[in-house]
């Protein structure tokens, strides 16, 4: 990572940018709507589409209180939800490493998406690689 995309890492990380960057609590739900819609269509994701309920309205909720709360932000997924438990809440599903990147490439056209500057879609991508991971519970 060259020293200038270091810098803008950081400061990523500081306070609340990532949240404000992100356009709030109007661009969590505009990510989380967009990576469903993806999820909906990306003949790719079926797998990990049928794992979720035919109703997807709570799923895009859920996600986006989590990104939220994620991105320094308000804690809504823990107002709505209680305390979030991303291995427990995921322990039934057969996740391994194949579904864990079946998320991100749904992720990743998702952000490709937003209006946010490419080094900040990248950061992000970088980012949820950790709660893709968490959830994953097979090799």
């Amino acid at each position: 990572m060259t020293q200038d995309l270091e810098k803008l890492f950081t400061y990523y990380r500081e306070g609340d940018n990532q949240f404000k960057i992100a356009g709030g609590v109007e661009g969590c739900y505009k990510l989380a709507n967009d990576f469903y819609d993806i999820m909906e269509t990306l003949p790719e994701a079926r797998k990990i589409l049928f794992m979720h309920p035919n109703d997807l309205s709570e799923s895009r909720d859920k996600l986006a209180c989590f990104l939220s709360g994620y991105m320094n932000g308000p804690e809504l997924f823990e107002e709505k939800y209680g305390p979030v438990a991303l291995g427990a809440a995921h322990a039934h599903l057969p996740i391994s490493g194949k579904e864990k990147d079946m998320w991100l490439l749904c992720m990743e056209k998702a952000l490709e998406k937003q209006d946010w500057p490419e080094e900040f879609k990248a950061f992000m991508l970088m980012r949820l690689n950790t709660p893709a991971s968490r959830i994953q519970n097979r090799p």
